[in-house]
């Protein structure tokens, strides 16, 4: 269905929401509350109609145009950070963590939270990454040896603080090796389409940690529950825990426990 044919029916404040996404692509609550001059509650009733007719996306705190399955989520919405929820989950994750263990921590701000929490009392714990942030960040930790995967730096990204290897050659590290755990990142998460990504280039290399490790935990926030991305890393059934956050609704909880997945709310 066209975009006119879609948008015909809809009253005037929803016309003027979606022409402000179609300007800037993200929108907060509080920011169309001050422009259309309504409550908040209102907005988001009005958030909720229009993603019911599939006009835009719900993301915490305001919308998303809608996108194609490339769609990486936008940094421009300060509430979308979710840098508290990520604390949360990396802590979560960290305590998995158990002396003389081999682990393999992706390139991400989550796997960064998680390297950051890592028990100081930690030892004989070997870290396996392509994050050159997250190897910076362990060069103090007494009790954790740290081996990148080498490869290539990626150049760009959507987060472009963040420092990472991806292919060639980083495969062929990870080929070698039988570790205990592997800590993902992804893009999206669905309970039927399993876990995906925007950035095809990590895809090989996310495959090669997954296929090292004897067993495979995801870190996301929930905000990437319920988004297929463009490019397939795994199965729900190749994963055994996903560590998320507590704003994760409990009907796409129950979906992926379902799936047989281990959700932990951190």
């Amino acid at each position: 269905m066209s975009d006119v044919s879609q948008t015909a029916q809809i009253n005037p404040r929803h016309e003027r929401i979606l022409e402000m996404l179609r300007s800037d692509r993200v929108v907060e609550v509080a920011r169309l509350s001050e422009v259309l001059g309504v409550s908040a509650v209102t907005i988001r009733s009005d958030l909720d109609a229009l993603e019911r007719r599939m006009l835009l996306r719900r993301i915490r705190g305001g919308a998303t145009s809608v996108q194609a399955a490339r769609f990486v989520r936008p940094i421009e919405l300060p509430s979308q950070s979710f840098g508290e929820e990520k604390e949360r989950i990396g802590a979560m994750a960290a305590r998995m963590v158990r002396d003389g263990e081999t682990i393999i921590l992706d390139a991400g701000t989550t796997t960064r939270a998680m390297a950051l929490a890592l028990p100081a009392d930690l030892r004989d714990v070997v870290v396996i990454t392509n994050s050159l942030d997250i190897a910076i960040s362990l060069e103090g930790h007494a009790g954790v040896a740290v081996m990148l995967t080498g490869g290539t730096i990626k150049k760009t990204g959507r987060n472009p603080r963040s420092r990472s290897l991806i292919p060639p050659f980083a495969g062929l590290v990870l080929a070698q090796l039988n570790a205990d755990c592997a800590y993902l990142c992804c893009g999206g998460i669905d309970a039927e389409r399993g876990f995906t990504n925007a950035h095809f280039e990590e895809i090989e290399i996310k495959r090669a940690m997954l296929s090292a490790a004897r067993r495979v935990v995801v870190v996301a926030d929930h905000g990437k529950i319920g988004h297929v991305a463009g490019a397939r890393i795994a199965g729900i059934s190749e994963v055994s825990t996903l560590v998320t956050d507590a704003g994760a609704e409990p009907a796409d909880v129950s979906d992926l426990t379902a799936a047989g997945l281990d959700v932990i709310l951190a």
